[in-house]
């Protein structure tokens, strides 16, 4: 489902002996599915085709990582187009891996503006004359107002690098097309608004990308700045805000590593005085020298999973008449976030009441304490979510943050403790706990 969030859930029992928790192992299917819609689009060819531009329709969706976020998140959308309107525009057959998809996915609503999303240099190949495959690309926004904020597919780019480095544009014919996605953000202050965009997705090392940016300080000087990961690059410019806290600069881009573009006021980027990243990439049109050979690899993208050890927990018996803790430890989570993308991701746990002999004790007396520890060389950090009422609501266990580059190996547990009333009926109590992971 390309970005859209992706939900496992853990089902655990809480029963078997006296107030003892049983897991079980029932993975759910994920919480919604990206939205496919048709829109009419004009595709021009290369030049060197010798063909007249493509008229045709375009299948795509967008999905975004949440869609429920608050003022001043960075929301990650893809951009999936199952089936391009334009296909190989010459009889030569492609081989894989030498497309390089860029595109603007249009906000509406409560938000207006675009966000530039682009694509990793992957695909299958293809024959000659055959249609172009499908592909993804990702980019991040940042919300600034709050309402239901849609989202639609706009242009795209198909730049392959093979022989010749070509570009096939692909536009919107009667833009906006249909909204594919919506967002529906909830006031939050205070609130960092700054926010930029790219006047376009890629190009070559030594190319100059155009940075616009709005809601910074009037007046401030704003360092513009390429990043590869999460670190950032040697390539940096300044531009001035005016009054309004809007400015336009230029960034020239020769780190051929160059994942995104930031822009910060202060010496360094941080998330209360910074915006971005913005996907950009470059693409490398170095040509090999005569008797050499480029080597090339690739790193596939994972999956965020989580398990559990062990499938069940004792808590400690409580004597009728006095009650009180009954407490036992949770058993350990281990996730795993294989994905490599900016999305961080988020464990949450609630319960139901616990039920017995003709009574039950209610679900807001189980508490929790959570801890996460994150395995050596992960690069992101996992935090405990706080002690407190687990409850039929819920309450987060861990989480990490939204990144440049996240991922990592991360164990997750709890100190559990269930408040008995005095004279709760003598017998055994049981209830379910959920965890889910997004």
């Amino acid at each position: 489902m390309g970005s859209t969030t992706r939900r496992r859930r853990w089902a655990s029992l809480l029963g078997a002996t006296a107030l003892a928790v049983t897991a079980g192992g029932a993975l759910a299917c994920p919480a919604g599915a990206a939205t496919n819609v048709d829109f009419a689009t004009h595709c021009i060819p290369p030049a060197v085709a010798g063909i007249p531009p493509i008229d045709g329709t375009t299948t795509a969706n967008i999905s975004v990582d949440n869609t429920s976020p608050k003022v001043g998140d960075t929301v990650t959308v893809t951009y999936k187009v199952v089936k391009p309107a334009a296909s190989n525009p010459t009889a030569i057959s492609l081989p894989a891996d030498i497309m390089t998809p860029t595109g603007k996915v249009t906000l509406g609503g409560a938000q207006t503006g675009t966000v530039t999303v682009a694509g990793p240099k992957k695909n299958d190949p293809v024959a000659g004359n055959a249609a172009f495959p499908g592909f993804d690309m990702t980019g991040t926004f940042k919300v600034t107002s709050p309402g239901a904020i849609t989202l639609s597919p706009g242009d795209y780019n198909i730049h392959t690098s093979y022989i010749l480095e070509l570009d096939t544009p692909c536009t919107v014919t009667n833009p906006p097309a249909p909204v594919s996605e919506t967002a529906t953000a909830t006031d939050a202050n205070p609130v960092n608004q700054r926010d930029i965009s790219l006047g376009s997705a890629s190009g070559k090392p030594g190319d100059s990308v155009t940075v616009t940016g709005s809601k910074f300080t009037p007046g401030a000087t704003v360092t513009l700045a390429g990043r590869s990961g999460a670190a950032q690059t040697a390539d940096t410019a300044t531009a001035t805000a005016d009054s309004s806290g809007a400015f336009s600069g230029s960034l020239v881009v020769n780190d051929k590593t160059t994942t995104g573009v930031v822009a910060f006021e202060g010496s360094a980027y941080s998330d209360a005085k910074g915006a971005g990243p913005k996907a950009y990439v470059v693409i490398d049109n170095t040509p090999i020298p005569a008797g050499s050979q480029k080597l090339t690899t690739k790193v596939n993208a994972g999956s965020l999973s989580m398990s559990q050890a062990g499938d069940s927990v004792a808590l400690s018996a409580v004597d009728y008449g006095t009650g009180g803790a009954s407490t036992g430890d949770l058993n350990a989570v281990t996730v795993k976030d294989f994905r490599g993308g900016p999305a961080g991701w988020s464990l949450t746990g609630k319960v139901t009441d616990f039920t017995g002999p003709g009574a039950k004790i209610d679900a807001g007396a189980l508490s929790w304490t959570p801890a996460c520890a994150t395995k050596a060389g992960s690069p992101s950090t996992c935090q405990a979510g706080s002690s407190g009422t687990v409850g039929s609501s819920g309450a987060t266990l861990a989480s990490t943050p939204n990144g440049t580059l996240t991922g990592g190996e991360f164990t997750a547990n709890a100190k559990l403790s269930l408040n008995v009333p005095a004279f709760t009926p003598p017998g055994s109590y049981s209830g379910v706990l959920t965890l889910t992971l997004s």
